[in-house]
């Protein structure tokens, strides 16, 4: 069984969850025996022979930063992948003179086809919605039918898990789950910003459903490889004096030697 040394009671509301300052160190995740405890997951059961595999990422550098281990690894495999690509993610520095939107538009795509390239990842299916970055909530409607026009009964489909705390990838989860249901088709939620807020035990962790996948050395080059493709951001901006949007301590718990799903 998992257990933490953090619990609520019944009288007490959940905290939020809140995207804000460092969030919990990587430091204390490492220290916490429940993540060694998960079940391995079997990829010769979750994802059946024949299967294709979808990833469905709300913003440019998702997909590598929750599932690139992942998707390298069917890569090697030579299954049948797609990957969806919600929004362009052109909403990530606000009032930047160095990323304006007009040029984010055009830059986060070209990470994506270069992170993918690090990963090995050649004639990958590439679907784009181009849904506005910080808007999935408002168009969530529309991604669920275009999803369920897409999703075959027989695929696998992997994307944000619909609590990660970020509203995009939260919209995403839901549209994705309600179009899997309506094809019949496999969900696999991957957690991104709830290493952020969470904490090691945490309730509002469905820990019950995570299978972690272990990756080996070359593997986790390749991911951390190809999240550096993510050139826009990883750098601080010097037009508004904020820091990067994916700072060390933010790769530091998404570079692991593994991932987890919540299958």
């Amino acid at each position: 069984m998992i257990s933490g040394n953090h619990s609520a009671t019944l009288s007490e509301a959940p905290p939020p969850r809140v995207i804000a300052g460092e969030g919990t160190p990587e430091s204390e995740w490492r220290n916490w025996d429940g993540l060694d405890s998960l079940p391995d997951v079997d990829l010769d059961v979750l994802i059946p022979p024949g299967s294709r595999v979808m990833f469905v990422a709300p913003h440019p550098d998702d997909e590598v930063l929750g599932m690139g281990g992942l998707m390298a690894l069917l890569a090697q495999r030579h299954h049948r992948l797609a990957l969806v690509a919600v929004t362009d993610g052109d909403a990530s520095h606000r009032d930047s003179a160095k990323w304006p939107a007009d040029r984010l538009r055009t830059e986060r795509p070209r990470e994506t086809l270069e992170a993918l390239r690090r990963l090995g990842m050649h004639g990958v299916q590439l679907i784009r919605m181009h849904i506005g970055d910080g808007g999935v909530a408002n168009a969530e409607e529309d991604l669920r039918q275009s999803l369920a026009a897409i999703i075959g009964p027989t695929d696998v489909v992997i994307t944000t898990w619909s609590h990660d705390g970020h509203p995009d990838h939260e919209a995403t989860g839901r549209a994705a789950d309600h179009a899997c249901i309506a094809r019949g088709a496999t969900l696999v939620e991957v957690p991104v910003w709830m290493w952020h807020w969470s904490h090691p035990g945490d309730v509002r962790v469905p820990w019950k459903r995570a299978r972690r996948l272990v990756l080996d050395a070359p593997l986790v080059e390749a991911k951390r490889h190809a999240a550096h493709a993510f050139v826009s951001q990883l750098e601080d901006d010097p037009s508004t004096g904020r820091p990067a949007i994916l700072p060390p301590f933010v790769l530091d718990r998404l570079l692991r030697s593994f991932e987890v799903l919540f299958v």
